[in-house]
């Protein structure tokens, strides 16, 4: 898609909604800009990371490794998040007889 756009007194610029649409750009999202000679190129600023599906669960494959304490940190914080949504789970309320 080629359009002309309008720099306003801040310097701004709006993407046409069909680029957004196009890109999957919103609110928010950085973009990489380029420039030389008479030419300015944008393009989304994103992760080298990608999801792909193994076992029947989607996985996010960042290309790098991660630390044995990263894993282990993250391990424990999900556990501590199971242990205690399976206590209030399955605390009972103290019957006086």
């Amino acid at each position: 898609m080629s359009a002309t756009l309008t720099l306003d007194k801040a310097g701004r610029i709006v993407l046409p909604k069909p680029v957004r649409d196009e890109m999957q750009l919103s609110a928010g999202d950085l973009l990489e800009i380029e420039s030389s000679e008479e030419r300015i190129v944008l393009r989304p600023a994103r992760g080298k990371g990608h999801m792909k599906k193994e076992n029947g669960v989607w996985v996010f494959d960042s290309g790098e490794a991660l630390s044995a304490e990263m894993v282990q940190r993250t391990t424990r914080k999900i556990r501590d998040q199971g242990l205690r949504q399976n206590t209030l789970k399955f605390r009972r309320p103290i019957q006086f007889v």
